[in-house]
């Protein structure tokens, strides 16, 4: 808790409110008095509104990653075209968060060399008041179209995808300096965080290393419409002590002290500088991302074991009802479901024009379809693996079930995988034709 005195003392400051409101434009603003959040949505317009909202009791500013037209037409009713129509924009911002300070330090400094290792020099840095790190990129270094859909609109997938790549292409070095850090000592971490051995402990080539995720994290899932970050300069209410920009050069040579209320001085390193950026710098970063997207869904989806398609397309009366349902249209777990159909077509021997045409039409039912530019680059990642892997099976609850499709016939008791009851129906009606060549059993399937 931050006594009334320190905060208005600090926030009286006219170089710290000129620090904060130099961030506010275009943004969502929440302010917090101590444990809760005033109104939303909130903006700042002058610097004279800080020092008013610090007599009533705000401890500290928060502010939207999304770029708005105007944030105070925000509704939570709003739905997801809306608020894509109304936003102009959105900063990657990367968010820190480990209890450790020391090795939120090394994730950082990690995080920084990797968006250079894109070629983007528009990086920024600040301490978050507490325990860990942001990592600023403005969104003038994304281009303005990417597979011909608007960047703007890709909040917060885009971002997200980001997140997610970054973590994956930082964890091998980040469990390498963790461990130097601590003398190759796994006790000491394993002391230090709390963790046994199993749950930081991964093997590359049968030699151990350091999962640093489950003490580290790097804000991933938590990225969503309207998510906040706290804004340079506020104060944080459980340490005391300043969101202070820093060189994203020296991250490792950082100390707290210098956050302490009474120490901060205006960084020359301005977090989220828009004319520090060039278009299009971070173009490569984004398409990796998101090609790295595809491929970490394809994996959780289907596994590695590939299955023997029939060689005709099995006609739409042989779906099973799961499929059917998704073939209706839905409301949530689209994206699940696209991977579903991917991996049940191609496993029922559809073609990719086929596949394609069927998709499309499915899209146009959902109550709010898909962007072209994420089904087709699905459509096109699975095409370019070439495999024919099954979808889920029945008994993976984050699909069928988790989607609300899963409605079994008298049929489903007897196969395992939305692919399997349609070959084995199809053989089945082979073998009660009893004409001609006699049917052959498709081969076993690989499911489990």
């Amino acid at each position: 808790m931050i006594p009334l005195n320190v905060s208005l003392s600090y926030y009286k400051r006219e170089d710290i409110r000129e620090g904060i409101i130099a961030n506010s434009k275009d943004r969502e603003i929440a302010v917090k008095f101590s444990d809760n959040f005033g109104k939303r949505p909130d903006v700042l317009r002058h610097s004279g509104d800080i020092l008013e909202l610090a007599k009533q009791g705000a401890t500290s500013f928060h502010a939207s990653e999304e770029l708005w037209r105007n944030p105070l037409q925000l509704d939570t009713s709003m739905k997801k075209h809306e608020l894509d129509n109304l936003r102009s924009g959105w900063d990657l911002v990367l968010d820190i968060d480990c209890g450790f300070f020391e090795y939120s330090k090394i994730a950082a400094d990690l995080i920084v060399k990797a968006l250079k290792f894109h070629g983007i020099k528009s990086i920024s840095c600040k301490f978050s008041g507490n325990k860990g790190f942001h990592i600023g990129v403005p969104f003038e270094a994304f281009p303005e179209k990417i597979r011909n859909e608007g960047t703007k609109k890709l909040f917060p997938d885009a971002p997200r995808q980001i997140a997610l790549y970054i973590k994956e292409m930082i964890k091998k070095p980040l469990g390498e300096k963790i461990m130097g850090f601590e003398n190759n000592d796994f006790n000491a971490i394993m002391k230090k965080t709390g963790k046994n051995a199993n749950e930081i402990t991964y093997y590359i080539n049968k030699n151990r290393a350091l999962n640093a995720e489950p003490f580290l994290n790097i804000d991933t899932l938590l990225i969503s419409s309207r998510h906040l970050y706290r804004m340079p300069y506020s104060l944080h209410e459980k340490s005391g002590l300043a969101s202070t920009p820093l060189n994203p050069e020296k991250v490792l040579l950082f100390r707290k002290e210098l956050a302490a209320p009474k120490n901060v001085r205006i960084s020359r390193h301005v977090f989220l500088a828009r004319e520090n950026a060039k278009s299009d710098e971070a173009k490569g970063l984004l398409m990796e991302a998101l090609d790295f997207g595809i491929r970490h869904e394809e994996v959780k989806l289907g596994g590695k074991k590939e299955f023997a398609a029939p060689e005709n397309a099995l006609p739409e009366e042989l779906f099973p009802p799961c499929v059917k349902l998704i073939l209706n249209g839905l409301e949530d777990g689209r994206k699940r479901a696209l991977l579903v159909l991917l991996n049940y077509f191609t496993s029922i021997g559809w073609g990719y024009d086929a596949i394609e045409k069927k998709l499309n039409e499915w899209n146009s039912k959902n109550r709010e379809p898909l962007r072209e530019v994420y089904l087709m680059g699905q459509l096109r990642y699975h095409k370019q693996s070439h495999k024919k892997v099954l979808p889920p099976n029945c008994s993976n609850e984050a699909y069928m079930v988790g989607i609300g499709v899963c409605k079994p016939d008298s049929f489903c008791q007897r196969i395992r995988n939305p692919a399997q009851y349609t070959t084995k129906k199809a053989w089945m009606m082979n073998q009660n034709k009893g004409k001609g060549k006699k049917a052959e059993k498709p081969k076993k399937d690989a499911t489990s």
